[in-house]
């Protein structure tokens, strides 16, 4: 892939690496939102809505040829943490029902699950990790067949973990899901736009996912997948005009598509960009996105473990683009920081929003300098020579 800045114009003074929380837009997606702005100034709302059917449409299509579904399959909402919301509350769940999630689970599904535990008396189990740090299949085909135990009704997922570069084996839980008739929901948020993702082949009922990380799409929008067959069986946790209607004065009927999980009111540019976004990540490969990145990544963690008191904390194999570390002695907030004041856009993953990971294995809170494609080899550079020193533990 090309390695200049072509698409991301009057951003060279600033090393953007915290592409985990919201990667820079692509110039074609900025002009497609700003574009309808304009429209809706000078047309008004509704009738800028109209005059853009087309590429709103478009939008479905291109999300469903990114993860290899069909557009019937695709609701759009305002971000990653609503879609799977939106899945997970409409679900059902009664008193010893089991929940297998994972240890590097994000923290905001960890505590929707332990809050429909609550309510329900499903009981949340961790699925243990694998010798690489990964979600164990062999740890989740003995909870599964578990004598005695309640039924498991869901397996819940992360693909990738915001807090590290592992990657999940999603496509072997998928078989396993699939061998089991349990339900199974994958939060591809860091994933979608950083590897390729095809939802037949991974095997889930379920996808959530933003347009504002990896996908270099607008912030405010995300997406659900649904598996055609089951949607049907979910009923939304709420719904409105859109996603039903009126048949009498006492009666309603859901749309049976997965649209029936989206809102009538919605942001229509940034669902304009969003299309674009994934249109232009096809436009590049998502093979040819995955190998730069991961070779920017590599390249990055060499750098840092080259660093006095410098860790690395990312586990897995392989690993991904999204990349963690602590200096010694050095809170993250304070590493971040530094970065910040040199014109290094980093981020930071706190422990205290991974219990059942960074908190049990005492892993403090990390710094996130993650890579995308845009990078270059020497924003990587000036990157590490500008981390504050070691400071020695006495």
């Amino acid at each position: 892939m090309a390695r200049a800045r072509r698409d991301t114009p009057g951003t060279a003074h600033v090393v953007h690496l915290n592409n985990a929380g919201a990667a820079l837009p692509p110039s074609q997606v900025t002009d497609a939102v700003v574009a309808h702005l304009h429209r809706e100034a000078e047309m008004g709302g509704y009738e800028a809505a109209a005059a853009a059917a087309d590429l709103i449409e478009g939008t479905y299509g291109a999300i469903a040829r990114l993860i290899g579904a069909d557009p019937d399959e695709i609701a759009l909402v305002e971000n990653a943490t609503r879609a799977w919301d939106m899945a997970f509350y409409a679900l059902p769940f009664t008193r010893g029902d089991r929940i297998l999630t994972a240890r590097a689970e994000y923290a905001s599904n960890v505590i929707a699950l332990l809050q429909v535990a609550q309510r329900t008396g499903a009981v949340v189990e961790v699925v243990d990790d694998d010798e690489h740090g990964r979600f164990s299949v062999a740890d989740l085909r003995r909870r599964l067949n578990r004598p005695g135990a309640g039924p498991v009704r869901l397996i819940a997922m992360t693909h990738v973990p915001t807090h590290g570069g592992l990657i999940n084996p999603a496509a072997e839980v998928g078989a396993v899901a699939r061998d089991a008739g349990v339900t199974y929901l994958l939060d591809a948020c860091q994933s979608v736009g950083q590897l390729p993702i095809d939802v037949r082949e991974i095997g889930c009922d379920l996808l959530s996912a933003t347009g504002r990380k990896f996908l270099r799409g607008p912030r405010g929008t995300g997406f659900l997948y649904v598996r055609r067959d089951l949607v049907d069986r979910l009923v939304p946790p709420m719904l409105d005009l859109h996603s039903a209607t009126l048949t009498g004065p006492s009666s309603f009927e859901i749309r049976p598509d997965a649209r029936r999980f989206e809102t009538w009111e919605s942001n229509v540019a940034g669902r304009i960009g969003l299309g674009v976004a994934a249109e232009y990540a096809m436009s590049w490969g998502l093979d040819a996105i995955e190998a730069r990145v991961r070779e920017l990544a590599e390249s990055l963690r060499v750098r840092l473990d080259a660093v006095d008191g410098v860790l690395v904390r990312d586990r897995g194999v392989p690993l991904c683009g999204i990349v963690t570390f602590t200096v010694d002695g050095v809170p993250s907030a304070d590493v971040r920081r530094q970065l910040s004041s040199r014109g290094i856009n980093t981020s930071m993953s706190p422990a205290a929003a991974s219990q059942f990971d960074l908190t049990a294995r005492a892993v403090p809170d990390v710094v996130r300098a993650s890579v995308h494609y845009y990078n270059t080899e020497d924003e990587l550079d000036r990157s590490v020579a500008a981390l504050p020193p070691a400071r020695r533990q006495r």
